[in-house]
């Protein structure tokens, strides 16, 4: 039996369609080709590597300019870079045209663009040529219309001015393309260049605020709102020859000006330069004017989109407070809003930075109901709200019921126009690390601990504010230790991209794991790990892909591990700790605790201990709300170095009875505890306070360099209590 050749390799297939492979990574400065690139830039055709001076030199300088653009906006709105490159020989001569197609990426640790890409010679003869006429004339009609589907699908599809003009410039007309194009506009009396292609930096100073009585074809195009056809250089000369010197350096051959209208209204014109002599057939002019009409309704429409972009981001960012660095002693925090895309969308997302009269401040976030301009208008009032009764210095439960009660009376004039509002309050001790938080509805806090281990804080909370002026909203004591980093976000940053609250968590919680940078960098890692890369650096839009506005709060106490700026040369051993409260009256809580004791130790090294661990827990937990009438408080605590770490569980309730160990028959429902406390943990004990008791166990990470179940000094505990 013959067995099948092998696959080629996707270099040997490209090679057969006459593609070059190539990379650039400009940290380095080097570009490496394979020898079907070489061969089209004019080199040996041999793979080799070259510096981006020698690439350049092989490249036509305008177009040089045009690849830095093209790939940053591609990096920005992570799409393809596609641009036409004119190949130049050692006379300075343009000997092929070539297509480059390419990915790039962006490293932000080295501040460089990477890049690999094909590159593939534009196989058409020369435009503007008997030959290249001929060759589309039999197929002229097939030919227009798929380009003008092209022109047509590519255009409506650019969502701002620049990626318009980019559009147009790589426009490639079937049988005729230009080598330069200008896109003027109107302000008042005068011409105002919008962009241009195929023109050197500056080279647009002339034509710039040029009156519009000006013996120039623009001006006359934007004054009779007729399309201008100019064929050779002495019709142009003799037609306008007092602006014939400013066009005549360009060294074109042939022009076509057309009027760029919408409804009825000359708003600007296009200019196509030609840089050999084109007859503009009646064909030809049926294709550039379809062309302007599509360009003008391009350009109509990205000019609105970027003027409602700009309204909502300057109204978006009045609302929000400017954090300056370092205004709370020992703490640092970082803010980010992104509104929403489409449209005139302001939003209802909000963050605040409050100082407080005993020398605390408060963190507020928040989300008004609805993505409009009401929206905006109630957040706008309800900051102010919360602002004005948290300077009376009330606590943060008081701070929210008020907001509740104020938001609800706004909409009393109009049921119709009821909206509530999520809101998370939380007031900050900066000397303790000691964080009241109030909660309205709005997503729990999460919290990254010094060894990037992340925590959701299960934090008690209310009804969304503005549903019941009566509501109660009860507060949470959280701790945040030295380099710790607590996160606060609206549900856009969680739920964005098709994920539910919970996948949406697990996302942030691998940024947050992973992340090593300051505070702004991971500000910046959680919007782009969500939207991709911003193109503001605290606000504004990023992208108009985005489902809901975001915004988030980072808070930092400084220490080794939080970002700040602040770490010491002492290295502690790692110590993680987390504490929750269960009362009688939510025997839920302890489903709570189970989670929080498996999100703390997420990367021991032994499930088995981890379930133990977990059953045991349990155990503790009923049995105060079984057997006392007291609540409960757990306190969890993981501490020594990887592999060789010791879990501290800790349970303590205000009742008097010491629990004991019973023999518990085959058919009885409790009794087991302690017995399971005994076989599983490797110390135990149960300790007297002065007002109640404290029931303990410890394990070990199985894993250490000791034998199996050893403490972390090698030790072996014998399972017994403490003697």
């Amino acid at each position: 039996m013959r067995i099948a050749d092998p696959l080629p390799s996707l270099g040997d297939v490209l090679a057969v369609l006459d593609t070059g492979l190539w990379h650039w990574d400009t940290a380095a400065g080097m570009v490496t080709v394979d020898a079907v690139a070489a061969r089209l830039l004019g080199l040996p055709a041999e793979q080799t590597t070259l510096t981006e001076a020698q690439v350049r030199a092989r490249l036509h300088p305008v177009d040089w300019n045009e690849i830095t653009g093209v790939v940053q906006l591609a990096v920005a709105e992570g799409t393809l870079a596609e641009v036409r490159i004119r190949i130049m020989n050692d006379q300075n001569q343009v000997v092929r045209v070539v297509r480059s197609r390419s990915k790039p990426t962006f490293d932000r640790v080295r501040k460089a663009y990477v890049l690999t890409g094909t590159l593939q010679e534009v196989a058409e003869p020369r435009p503007g040529t008997p030959a290249g006429r001929s060759a589309v004339t039999g197929d002229w009609r097939r030919s227009r219309e798929a380009f003008l589907l092209d022109a047509g699908r590519a255009l409506a599809e650019a969502r701002s001015t620049q990626e318009v003009l980019r559009v147009a410039a790589n426009l490639s007309m079937p049988g005729f393309s230009p080598d330069g194009l200008a896109v003027f506009g109107v302000e008042g009396d005068r011409l105002t260049i919008i962009g241009h292609h195929g023109h050197e930096p500056g080279d647009d100073g002339p034509f710039t605020y040029m009156p519009l009585d000006t013996d120039y074809p623009a001006a006359e195009v934007v004054r009779t709102g007729r399309a201008v056809y100019i064929s050779s250089p002495e019709q142009y000369k003799l037609r306008y020859p007092l602006t014939w010197p400013l066009a005549q350096r360009f060294g074109r051959r042939s022009w076509a000006f057309l009027p760029l209208t919408v409804a009825g209204r000359p708003m600007g014109a296009w200019m196509a330069g030609f840089a050999y002599p084109v007859a503009f057939t009646p064909d030809e002019r049926s294709v550039l004017t379809t062309v302007a009409r599509m360009l003008a309704q391009a350009l109509s429409r990205a000019g609105t989109a970027e003027t409602e972009r700009a309204l909502t981001d300057g109204l978006q960012r009045s609302m929000l407070p400017s954090l300056g660095p370092q205004r709370i002693p020992g703490m640092n925090v970082a803010a980010r809003y992104v509104p929403t895309g489409g449209g005139l969308q302001v939003g209802g997302d909000w963050y605040d930075v409050i100082p407080l009269p005993s020398g605390r401040f408060a963190l507020v976030i928040g989300d008004v109901q609805g993505h409009d301009v009401r929206a905006a208008g109630l957040m706008g009032q309800l900051r102010i709200a919360l602002r004005a009764y948290a300077s009376e210095g009330h606590r943060p439960d008081a701070v929210l019921s008020r907001a509740s009660r104020f938001l609800h009376g706004l909409g009393e004039a109009d049921p119709a126009e009821l909206r509530f509002a999520t809101c998370l309050y939380v007031e900050v001790d900066p000397v303790g690390g000691v964080l009241e938080v109030a909660r309205a509805g709005h997503p729990e806090p999460m919290i990254r601990m010094p060894d990037a281990t992340v925590l959701t804080r299960p934090t008690a909370g209310g009804l969304p504010l503005g549903i019941d002026p009566d509501a109660d909203y009860p507060t949470t004591r959280l701790i945040l230790e030295s380099g710790e980093v607590l996160l606060a976000c609206t549900d856009g940053l969680i739920e964005t991209g098709g994920h539910d609250m919970d996948s949406g968590r697990q996302r942030l919680r691998g940024i947050l794991e992973g992340h090593g940078g300051t505070l702004e960098e991971l500000a910046d890692a959680l919007v782009q790990g969500v939207h991709g890369p911003s193109s503001h650096h605290t606000t504004g839009p990023l992208a108009d892909r985005r489902e809901d506005d975001i915004a988030l709060l980072l808070l930092c106490r400084q220490g080794e591990g939080c970002g700040c700026g602040a770490e010491t040369d002492t290295v502690r051993p790692p110590v993680r700790r987390t504490m929750l409260t269960v009362a009688q009256a939510e025997p839920e809580r302890v489903a709570v605790a189970r989670q929080q004791l498996r999100e703390l130790l997420h990367d021991w090294s032994s499930p088995d201990q981890v379930d133990s661990a977990v059953l045991l827990l349990s155990e503790m937990l009923t049995n105060v709300l079984v057997h006392t009438d007291t609540d409960a408080l757990l306190l969890a605590e993981v501490t020594g170095e990887r592999s060789r770490r010791r879990m501290r569980i800790e349970v303590t309730d205000a009742g008097d009875d010491l629990p004991h160990k019973r023999r518990p028959g085959e058919l009885a429902s409790s009794g087991r505890g302690l017995v399971l406390i005994e076989l599983l943990a490797h110390a135990w004990g149960v300790d007297p306070r002065g007002e109640g008791k404290s029931i303990w166990f410890e394990l070990y990470e199985a894993d250490g360099d000791g034998p199996d179940g050893a403490g972390p000094d090698g030790s072996r505990p014998d399972g017994a209590g403490p003697g």
